[in-house]
């Protein structure tokens, strides 16, 4: 007999706690606890790498069941830099994917937080696509686009 999984415990935390649970979640395809990240607010926002903007709760859900479908999404979060404001927080960090036999993709991400009723959610995941040459001469001060 399958039991349903229980609902996600009340997440409190930092917004570095937050987005942890938000990586945990990709790693482990659980949409609940991925959409328990989230802000109730209906002007939520995420951009997967090379899609199209997604507003709204329902609209999130649905790109990540249709992502999880697939299967867990093996991302590690890094390069870690952070704005801080009083009841906001912009984490901006590369995403590495391992995308099979041995290889990676990256993305460059961005997570906006804000301190809600319910404690610090997110508002915002925006990720667009990255190359390891991108990133290295990134790191090494070298070209970059501007816009």
């Amino acid at each position: 007999m399958v039991r349903p999984k229980p609902p996600p415990a009340a997440l409190h935390g930092t917004p570095d706690e937050i987005e942890a649970q938000f990586y945990e979640a990709m790693q482990s395809a659980d949409l609940e606890r991925l959409m328990a990240v989230w802000s109730d607010d209906d002007e939520v926002v995420c951009v997967h790498p090379g899609g199209e903007q997604l507003v709204g709760a329902a609209a999130i859900r649905a790109s990540f069941e249709a992502l999880f479908a697939v299967g867990p999404v093996p991302v590690q979060p890094g390069q870690l830099h952070r704005i801080q404001a009083p009841a906001c927080e912009v984490h901006h960090l590369v995403e590495r994917v391992q995308a099979g036999a041995g290889r990676e993709a990256f993305a460059l991400a961005t997570n906006v937080f804000v301190d809600t009723g319910l404690g610090w959610r997110m508002v915002a995941h925006h990720a667009s696509p990255a190359s390891a040459h991108m990133l290295s001469e990134s790191a090494a001060g070298g070209p970059a686009t501007l816009h």
